[in-house]
């Protein structure tokens, strides 16, 4: 008889045990994703005691983890990128909201009413989804980048510039990040910023900056065409677009700031997409699916910046919790 119970026992622990990892992993909202928009959607939601997962490929921060120094956020005078991202961070997990970083999504169900993400740190359900995975930075495609990539090919200033000490290196882009990181790196090296147009895209203010910095050279309307190099980059081979010239420039390394592209792959046969992968969404951020919602870099829409994707994880968890509400109450 002691047997039998001891084993009744054992069997009732497991399945508590299994009962309460399975609530652990039942939440009203998962955010997928955790750049400014989610870490904000995440703040808030939270802060409204509602049961927010946040999962993230990767570190959270996103793409602002890459800047050096950003100083046009209000409130803050002069920030980093990481520490901006970082405070971000901690405010969304002292509301409690729980974060799982480096986490890959291994499978999904969005179009369900509950939601499903599977990970290999385990399956997740909730009511309503925010896809904020933003965008990577788009790569020049050129012969020699995928070589040099990380030994001579940069796409991150704040990460690789100080490898660059006393080196001359080139800054590939003519918008803000291109001229603001271009400044960044004259810390340590000297700098040719390579542009295709005869003008930038980019502030007035970076573009004076940029062009008051002794250590900056530019060479305009012109493309790279290949990185070369043996067993480091030593080379670039550079067309004028006007011209048709080619002309081959020594170099010590590349830093590359010509856009990004969305991190729209996964949902592509399932959510509206523009022509630019972009997600689209209503002014509630809502996408064609029930409960689920787009904010940050990867809506499709015109300005991005920090401001607007903080702006969309605000205005897409506000309108969750209506949603929310509303389906409790039917």
């Amino acid at each position: 008889m002691t047997i039998w119970r001891n084993k009744i026992m054992a069997i009732n622990l497991h399945n508590k045990i299994k009962k309460n990892i399975m609530e652990e992993n039942i939440y009203d909202v998962i955010i997928l994703g955790a750049g400014p928009a989610g870490l904000t959607a995440g703040i808030y939601l939270s802060r409204a005691k509602i049961k927010t997962l946040i999962i993230d490929e990767g570190m959270p921060g996103g793409q602002i983890i890459l800047s050096h120094e950003i100083a046009n956020y209000p409130g803050q005078d002069n920030i980093s990128g990481f520490m901006l991202a970082n405070n971000m961070k901690m405010q969304a997990e002292k509301f409690g909201c729980k974060i799982l970083r480096n986490t890959e999504i291994l499978d999904f169900d969005i179009k369900s009413k509950i939601k499903t993400i599977e990970t290999k740190k385990g399956k997740f359900t909730a009511k309503a989804i925010i896809i904020a995975t933003g965008g990577k930075s788009r790569p020049l495609g050129i012969p020699g980048e995928n070589k040099f990539k990380g030994r001579g090919v940069s796409y991150c200033a704040t990460c690789d510039g100080d490898f660059y000490q006393d080196k001359h290196i080139i800054v590939v882009g003519g918008g803000n990040s291109a001229l603001e990181e271009a400044v960044s790196l004259t810390k340590y090296a000297k700098v040719t910023v390579v542009h295709q147009f005869n003008n930038f895209q980019a502030y007035k203010h970076a573009i004076e900056e940029a062009k008051n910095n002794n250590k900056i050279d530019f060479i305009m309307e012109s493309e790279l065409q290949e990185i070369k190099g043996d067993q480091t980059l030593e080379s670039v081979i550079i067309k004028n677009m006007r011209t048709n010239k080619i002309s081959e420039k020594k170099i010590d390394g590349v830093f590359v700031f010509i856009g990004y592209i969305p991190s729209t792959d996964k949902f592509k046969d399932i959510l509206n997409l523009s022509e630019r992968n972009e997600i689209i969404t209503n002014e509630n951020l809502e996408t064609n699916i029930d409960g689920v919602y787009a904010a940050g870099d990867n809506r499709a829409k015109k300005v991005r910046q920090i401001t607007t994707a903080v702006s969309d994880g605000t205005i897409a968890a506000n309108n969750i919790i209506e949603f929310l509400n509303n389906v409790s109450s039917t």
